[in-house]
């Protein structure tokens, strides 16, 4: 199964986070099939390729919570009912 979720990047007391597409049972900092975004929690900053999580959800992939909450935040999910 694949999950869309957070892959932390950074330095110590500096984290920003990549939003990737991996599979469910590597590990956090594990090789991930697809990068499909950018998150700095710092900042609040967040870049997202909006198209391709479109494509990973409908090809099943599920995201974790907090990748949920930053799509949700950023209107990933109000672009796709349309």
């Amino acid at each position: 199964m694949i999950k869309l979720r957070l892959k932390r990047c950074g330095r110590k007391q500096r984290t920003v986070y990549r939003i990737v597409a991996i599979d469910v049972r590597s590990p956090r900092e594990g090789r991930d099939l697809r990068t499909v975004g950018f998150y700095d929690p710092i900042h609040d900053r967040v870049q997202l390729d909006v198209p391709a999580i479109l494509d990973l959800l409908d090809k099943g992939a599920q995201p974790t919570g907090t990748v949920h909450d930053i799509s949700r935040r950023a209107g990933v999910f109000t672009e796709s009912e349309s």
